[in-house]
């Protein structure tokens, strides 16, 4: 069994309460907008860790991150993507099972056609009144969940949402 840590929409902004959710992670996926380096340091010190560049990620320690990324666990094929609007794959046809996206800062987990498609939201500055929030995928063997989890700077991790 592994657990995914899910992130995105930092926006140069690591809360501590996100660090606490995605501590014991066997790995973790950021899905762009990361805001700088030092957020890379951070998650990278909790797990290994794959992030895909959002559109405000522009500054040259970004040029090096890919638009998108496919990675393999197990039999799970997932793909990272920052705005699923730019979806430039079928998921179906190429196997994948879990789109991660972020962009929205809109936290959803929805599956269509046999794949799991999961924002995790913002965890980054609070924008509008969405909520602040991460994720986690737990795969064994070829299941797969998903949930997001709302999370109060003030007081770590309130509520959950969200699931498949």
């Amino acid at each position: 069994m592994l657990r995914i840590g899910l992130i995105s929409d930092t926006h140069g902004l690591m809360r501590p309460e996100a660090i606490a959710f995605l501590k014991g992670s066997d790995f973790i996926v950021h899905g762009g907008d990361i805001g700088s380096a030092g957020i890379l340091e951070a998650l990278a010190a909790i797990a290994p860790l794959t992030v895909v560049r959002g559109n405000n990620d522009r500054e040259p320690w970004a040029d090096a991150i890919a638009e998108t990324e496919l990675v393999k666990f197990g039999s799970v094929h997932l793909y990272a993507i920052h705005d699923l609007a730019q979806l430039d794959i079928d998921p179906p046809a190429a196997g994948v099972r879990v789109v991660v996206s972020g962009h929205s800062h809109k936290p959803k987990v929805e599956e269509r056609d046999g794949v799991l498609y999961v924002n995790p939201g913002s965890a980054g500055p609070r924008r509008f009144k969405l909520p602040i929030s991460v994720a986690e995928l737990v795969i064994d063997g070829a299941s797969v969940t998903a949930r997001v989890v709302s999370i109060d700077p003030q007081g770590g991790l309130p509520s959950t949402g969200g699931g498949t």
